[in-house]
């Protein structure tokens, strides 16, 4: 069992553009299901044009679309609409994040393709939620990390926000979008029924800050940015250190919990300093808050003298949380993230040989297969033909 069979026999039409759209649609297609990418002739998705190398399309794009087919319709044309109206009546997922208003402009809204196929799954990802007052804004992941909590927590305690690093608005709301599309294609194998999805980006970022809504809820006040700690708690020693090399990554994150006591013991051992065991200035966490410099700079003594790797290495295998800073080439050249599969190496037709995640779960031991993504309209006459039974010239 390699996983890309779960959704075989599931069909898939992907309008979207971008990324948090294509996230989702490349899990469902990572998963098995057939997913056909429409798109528009003159260019196709804009994430094909984002730094591309000469005569390809762009990394990002291929990052975002493994698995897919892509065919190319255009739906301002009478001939174009209705091919995708036919694709639709066939299709079991239906899925766009057009501008808000655009897809219905195009006749092409929830209503009009559930009155075609009842029993399609019908989703969208926009960037505020109906309802909202700015349900008419643009946004793309920057904007949903502002508007939804994730940039007021980030950063340090007296500095200004910060947007993470990872694109939780973008990929973030492709994936809760992805488990209640499979959600409620299971509820229609047992009532035949569909549905309209709807995921605002800005909404979807409440479930990544579900503890700082518990510190909100607890204190009655927005929680202030930890920088590198947590905004749960303070327990110091918790955060990032310098590593041996002075490079811009060679740091190791250590992390002494408060549910457990034993970690500062124990890392008190690790460094050293067994001296400060019964030091009432750090015998609690809440002492340890009170020296914090302190405590990270005795801390920061001993990682400075050893390598990000090596530190973990040690600290770990005392029983203390701690995770070297790893950089983007590091992580794709590990060879053991190939080996489990988790990284694969794609041969594209026009960009060669290039390495990429792949769906992080494990089925039988292995993730599914990663194929490239595909080239602008390169699926569309056999898709017209396997969907349509039409020739060649039907998309003229």
């Amino acid at each position: 069992m390699s996983g890309d069979d779960c959704l075989t026999g599931i069909r898939v039409l992907d309008l979207t553009q971008f990324e948090a759209g294509p996230s989702c649609t490349e899990a469902l297609a990572w998963l098995g299901a057939e997913v056909v990418k429409v798109e528009n002739p003159a260019g196709g998705d804009p994430g094909r044009a984002i730094n591309p190398p000469p005569g390809a399309d762009a990394h990002y794009f291929l990052q975002y679309n493994a698995n897919k087919k892509s065919i190319t319709l255009d739906l301002k044309s009478e001939n174009g609409l209705a091919l995708l109206q036919r694709l639709a009546a066939r299709a079991d997922v239906f899925i766009e994040n057009f501008a808000p208003g655009a897809i219905e402009r195009l006749g092409l809204g929830p209503a009009a393709i559930r009155a075609i196929n009842p029993a399609i799954i019908y989703a969208q990802v926009k960037g505020f939620g109906t309802g909202s007052p700015f349900e008419r804004n643009l946004a793309f992941d920057m904007i949903a990390q502002a508007c939804g909590g994730t940039m007021s927590i980030t950063g340090e305690p007296e500095g200004p926000p910060l947007k993470p690093g990872p694109t939780l608005g973008d990929t973030g709301t492709g994936m809760l979008l992805a488990i209640s599309i499979l959600a409620a294609l299971y509820r229609r194998t047992r009532t035949g029924a569909g549905e309209h999805l709807e995921v605002a980006m800005q909404d979807a970022m409440f479930q990544y800050i579900r503890g700082a809504l518990a510190t909100q809820t607890r204190t009655g006040a927005p929680p202030r940015r930890a920088g590198a700690g947590s905004v749960l708690a303070r327990n110091p020693p918790m955060g990032i250190y310098p590593c041996k090399g002075g490079g811009p990554n060679d740091y190791v994150y250590v992390y002494t919990s408060r549910a457990n006591p034993e970690h500062w013991r124990r890392l008190l051992a690790v460094i050293g300093r067994e001296d400060l065991l019964d030091d009432s200035r750090y015998a609690t966490s809440a002492a340890r808050a009170e020296h914090e410099s302190e405590v990270n700079e005795m801390v920061a003594a001993w990682t400075r003298a050893h390598d990000k790797h090596e530190a973990m290495r040690i600290i770990g295998a005392a029983g203390i949380p701690a995770g070297a800073v790893l950089d983007t080439a590091e992580l794709l050249h590990d060879p053991t993230f190939a080996a489990r599969g988790i990284v694969q190496t794609i041969d594209h037709p026009t960009i060669g040989a290039y390495r990429m995640p792949a769906w992080p779960v494990r089925f039988s031991g292995r993730p599914p297969p990663v194929r490239p993504a595909p080239l602008l309209g390169e699926h569309t006459e056999a898709v017209l033909a396997d969907w349509l039974g039409l020739a060649a010239a039907a998309n003229d």
